[in-house]
């Protein structure tokens, strides 16, 4: 328990004092966000255009400092081949948002990666971190809820499930992220969950059939993530100072989806992760309704822009989708608690 708190207050207290420094450097090399203009109504957003972006840098930077700090002061927490894999999926697709951010600025517009590209990218980081997941620490290729099913899938079927699983977290999250501090402080609950899960587990790894040591591991990173996305909230909250991009975004979501996979709760996800699933959906429902039927169902997707276009402030948008993800989060949590005390043996 001491490491994960450790985590927490390292990676915290590193993002809030590094991300000042990161906005001085991207003030100072003009690395700002461009807002597009070319959707059916007027962007809500067009006077943060300047912003800088990319400050997920700060972000996984100061996560990655807080995992290593609890290791470093608590040496009875070891490098486990969960996290570490997990890290390099992290990483990966920090890189490929840090890239398609980084051509964004270079052309001037909020275009960066071809979708092609980016895409492409996205699979490959998730492939590699399948198959690190299957050979490196040979996870179970069973689906998982709140444990692992008793039928384990073909090697290859599990495989393309959780690539899909990390691509499709991933840009959920980045859909999400646009609001200042709705993906941050959401993300930040959402790895508050993978505390508990990974923790509980920890505690009991023959009711999970999992590694103590493993799980552990997984808790600190999560833990770590979670402290930085709440020291990055502390520059991100309205007005925004600074905008996590993509490098941040796609990261945040993989690392989510890399926790599922790992701690064996992958249809958990939809649930604790509910207001990612909000914000896709009312994409997807909106390219639907128009492509199909030539009209909108929202006057803008993401739908918290659609709220924004109704009158609501910014600030109140975020805070009442921050109650809708704690809801998500606590509804994920309970069936998790649910299916804990059902197990035969641990509670009395």
């Amino acid at each position: 328990m001491i490491a994960v708190l450790i985590a927490v207050a390292v990676a915290f207290g590193v993002c809030v004092l590094s991300t000042p420094f990161l906005i001085r450097v991207l003030r100072r090399r003009s690395i700002g966000q461009s807002i597009r203009d070319d959707g059916p109504v007027a962007h809500p957003h067009e006077a943060k255009a300047g912003t800088p972006t990319m400050g997920g840098i700060a972000l996984i930077a100061a996560a990655f400092v807080g995992y290593l700090a609890a290791h470093i002061r608590t040496e009875a927490i070891k490098f486990a081949d969960t996290a570490l894999t997990l890290w390099f999926l992290i990483l990966g697709m920090a890189l490929v948002g840090f890239l398609d951010d980084w051509l964004g600025v270079r052309r001037s517009r909020n275009l960066g990666l071809r979708k092609r590209g980016k895409l492409a990218g996205q699979y490959l980081v998730a492939a590699g971190f399948a198959l690190l997941a299957l050979e490196f620490v040979q996870t179970s290729t069973a689906l998982s809820f709140t444990r692992a099913f008793d039928t384990e899938l073909a090697g290859w079927l599990w495989v393309v499930v959780a690539v899909m699983v990390v691509v499709a977290s991933s840009n959920a999250v980045n859909i999400t992220d646009g609001l200042d501090g709705l993906a941050a402080g959401s993300a930040a609950l959402v790895f508050a969950a993978f505390i508990v899960v990974a923790f509980t587990q920890f505690r009991h790894p023959e009711a999970y059939h999992l590694l103590a040591a493993q799980q552990i591991d997984l808790a600190v990173v999560a833990a770590a993530l979670m402290g930085a996305c709440v020291g990055f909230l502390w520059w991100n909250a309205l007005p925004a100072r600074i905008f996590m991009g993509d490098t941040g975004a796609l990261a945040l979501g993989a690392a989510m989806a890399g926790l599922a996979i790992l701690t064996q709760t992958i249809l958990l996800l939809p649930i604790l992760g509910g207001l990612y699933v909000l914000e896709t959906m009312s994409v997807i429902l909106q390219i639907i309704s128009f492509r199909g039927f030539h009209r909108r169902i929202f006057r803008m997707s993401p739908i918290h822009h659609h709220f924004e276009l109704l009158g609501w402030p910014e600030s109140t948008v975020v805070v009442r989708f921050w109650i809708l993800a704690g809801f998500a989060m606590a509804l994920g949590l309970g069936l998790f608690y649910a299916d804990f005390l059902r197990i035969p043996g641990l509670v009395g």
